[in-house]
């Protein structure tokens, strides 16, 4: 497995490194190897992407209320899931929102499962990955709460009740409001390396039957962690769209 990576790490390289490299020197961001700027995080992270849309495709091409097949099953499972915690979590109108943290949940899960393969890092146990994924979602509730509410409204979001305490409340708020990013990043990211880093220890010392337990745990804690980010992004959405009554 690490050598077929390894193989489409270098094919990608090939085709688009270049490319790759001078976009990310526009923005000031210099690889430490120009001509190989993709890494196989990076890789882990694109076969995840690719897998995922040709699964909503095949779902989308054969779906049957006769006949389900296993994929249609899998969808609307998904589907019953996040539409059930939406519900809860941020309420009427959800279903606008469903589609974003149905991909958050998956893309997570299965970036935190693919460190289950032999000689694979778990991706998201790398700092930028979690990162990444933090900062769609920061952007994400934040502008369909200007959207929701205007620019003005929601921005009283951060003012408190009181006007007259509003001037100390809101850079506190600000403040807060953007660790939310740290947060999200640091919580996913810490909890899949040391996941790695305790698998790794425990084969390392007795490579039979015991590192099958923390193998458990991994998977454990990959469905978990997933849960959670989902989670968050949905509370911060019914917090960006809510209006004040």
């Amino acid at each position: 497995m690490p050598e077929i990576l390894a193989s489409f790490t270098h094919l990608l390289n090939m085709l688009f490194g270049g490319a790759v490299s001078n976009v990310m020197g526009i923005i000031g961001v210099h690889p430490v190897d120009p001509a190989a700027p993709i890494n196989n995080t990076f890789s882990l992270e694109l076969i995840v992407t690719i897998g995922l849309i040709v699964f909503f495709v095949v779902v989308r091409l054969t779906l049957s209320a006769e006949k389900p097949n296993a994929a249609q099953q899998i969808a609307e499972m998904v589907h019953d899931f996040t539409g059930s915690q939406g519900e809860q979590i941020i309420g009427h109108g959800y279903e606008r929102f469903q589609a974003f943290v149905t991909c958050i949940l998956l893309f997570v899960v299965l970036n935190n499962l693919l460190g289950l393969l032999p000689g694979i890092v778990t991706p998201t146990s790398q700092p930028v990955v979690p990162l990444g994924i933090a900062l769609l979602t920061f952007l994400y509730y934040n502008f369909h709460g200007v959207r929701e509410q205007g620019a003005v409204g929601y921005l009283k979001h951060f003012a408190g009740p009181l006007w007259w305490i509003a001037p100390l409340l809101f850079p506190i708020e600000i403040i807060s409001h953007c660790a939310r990013v740290m947060s999200l990043t640091i919580r996913l990211y810490a909890n899949m390396l040391a996941s790695d880093l305790v698998t790794l220890v425990f084969f390392s010392l007795v490579p039979i039957a015991i590192p099958a337990i923390f193998l458990g745990l991994h998977f454990a804690v990959s469905l978990i962690q997933a849960y959670v980010f989902m989670l968050l992004a949905m509370i911060y959405l019914s917090q960006a769209v809510a209006h004040e009554h």
